[in-house]
């Protein structure tokens, strides 16, 4: 199998976050048959609930990782999900707190709709915390079936590029 562009978003508003995003890419980088891990600049951001932004609640360091594999999809969001377990997530309700969130953003220019994987992440075009640092690591990425993530997020903004 050739190597397939992947992103990963990540994300933590428990604990220490910027330690917890930091282990997290150093046990991404170490994952098998995959390579060219480069990750943003972490933003910080409110934290957004079911019912919508939180300003309440604590805030959230946000960070996004490209990256090249050989690992299957489900592989790969598997190894994901164990480095979440590792870092102490629990996955209680949707959208809560938590110490470590590394979502599968995109996976090459598939599109993967199951009940186990649903690539392109269905919100990430809704969401700044995952365009603004995706462009800081590609300033030409695409999310497959959706466009180009600047004029995504210029959209989101409310204005044209």
């Amino acid at each position: 199998m050739s190597p397939v562009a992947a992103v990963i978003a990540l994300g933590a508003n428990l604990g220490e976050r910027a330690e917890t995003l930091a282990a997290a890419v150093t046990e991404v980088r170490a994952l098998p048959l995959t390579t060219d891990v480069a990750v943003s600049t972490p933003i910080e951001t409110t934290a957004v609930t079911l019912d919508g932004e939180d300003d309440d609640a604590p805030r959230y360091l946000n960070a996004v990782a490209t990256l090249r594999t050989r690992l299957a999809p489900t592989a790969l969001l598997a190894a994901l999900h164990r480095i979440e377990a590792r870092h102490g997530r629990v996955r209680r309700e949707r959208w809560g707190d938590r110490t470590l969130d590394l979502d599968l953003i995109a996976y090459g220019g598939e599109i993967i709709d199951r009940d186990d994987l649903v690539v392109p992440h269905p919100r990430a075009h809704e969401r700044e915390f995952v365009l603004v640092p995706w462009l800081d690591v590609d300033p030409d990425a695409v999310i497959p079936g959706r466009g180009r993530v600047d004029a995504l997020l210029a959209e989101l903004r409310g204005g044209a590029r």
